[in-house]
């Protein structure tokens, strides 16, 4: 009987990151793999070449959609394995139609998310940006000099006991409230999808988004971009939050109506620490690249260096396809509605 054929489709610039030498041992041992020669994700015509053999393929961020031209000519595919979260802009109906098996390791992804998430919420409650910037002026604790507006002092706080919002029980939402254990935090949850039990089953209590945003004193935001969460933190929700608030947003720019956000930060009201944007980047030109009180990173906050443990869930989900076993993290087309 045949080997099984895998395709490899994530680029040769991103093997490192992505698959260790231990998944790449695991890869060999269970098929025969057909490799993306070049060095970035393999795009729409690479596909058309790479899978007429394939049973299954590997793939990251960048790789093209698996389309109906693409399965036409690529008879034998029966599953993806996806390095990343989101896999909505990798499928297509045909996808579904064939009854392909479509995984991600977006759980994995969740993990760095939250653990840089609760990293902002440290440095950003003890105000170390603003106080970093006031000492570099000359000034410790207080002002630079007396009298000098330039620079607004932050009272430096803990997280221990405080409010902290969630908006979007997602995967990165629901480890954010693991990670908050240990800070005895009150945490409030919005998403319209999960239920009070639910909520309270994971330590939360479930809010409606207007309350949730009057009462925290962090909020965190974990939905995904949709139709429904565009904009859903607009300027009239933005004026409910506590003039000392902390906002962080390690989930989508869209969701924060940004010319609102850009005014209320100008007016000083509150700091935000914001891993994404809408654009991203922000114009050369933007109030977020000059204001004292917001922080933009450039879409970090998942891993970049080191994204092996993705690779491993992946590799596994292969191997247990090919082994005839139900997959870890399975993706159904009703779950798209929730993805960005």
């Amino acid at each position: 009987m045949a080997s099984p054929v895998i395709a490899v489709l994530i680029g040769r610039n991103h093997y490192r990151r992505m698959l260790s030498e231990a998944a790449w041992d695991r890869l060999r041992r269970m098929a025969r793999i057909i490799e993306h020669e070049g060095g970035e994700p393999a795009q729409h015509a690479d596909l058309l070449r790479l899978l007429p053999d394939a049973d299954a393929c590997l793939t990251s961020w960048g790789v093209a959609a698996l389309d109906a031209e693409v399965l036409a000519a690529a008879p034998r595919l029966r599953m993806m394995a996806h390095m990343g979260s989101s896999v909505k802009r990798f499928v297509s109906d045909a996808v579904w139609q064939r009854g392909m098996r479509v995984t991600s390791a977006g759980l994995a992804l969740a993990e760095d998310v939250a653990i840089t998430t609760v990293g902002l919420m440290i440095v950003g409650m003890k105000r170390v940006w603003p106080l970093a910037l006031n000492f570099r002026a000359g000034g410790w604790r207080e002002r630079a000099r007396a009298g000098d507006q330039r620079l607004p002092i932050w009272p430096a706080r803990e997280l221990r006991h405080k409010t902290v919002g969630i908006v979007g029980a997602s995967r990165v939402g629901r480890h954010v409230i693991r990670l908050l254990q240990p800070f005895h935090t009150r945490i409030l949850v919005y998403d319209p999808f999960v239920s009070r039990a639910d909520c309270e089953a994971i330590g939360a209590e479930k809010t409606e988004l207007d309350d949730l945003l009057r009462r925290c004193d962090i909020l965190s935001l974990h939905a995904p971009s949709t139709p429904a969460t565009r904009r859903m933190i607009d300027a009239g929700r933005l004026t409910l939050l506590k003039d000392d608030a902390l906002i962080i947003n390690t989930a989508r720019g869209d969701l924060i109506d940004e010319p609102a956000l850009i005014a209320e930060l100008s007016a000083g009201r509150f700091f935000a620490f914001l891993d994404v944007t809408d654009p991203e980047p922000p114009a050369p030109d933007s109030p977020l690249r000059r204001l004292e009180n917001v922080v933009v990173i450039p879409h970090i906050a998942g891993c970049i260096e080191d994204c092996t443990h993705m690779g491993d869930v992946a590799v596994e989900e292969l191997r247990r396809f090919l082994a005839g076993e139900p997959a870890l993290y399975p993706i159904s087309p009703d779950m798209l509605q929730h993805m960005s």
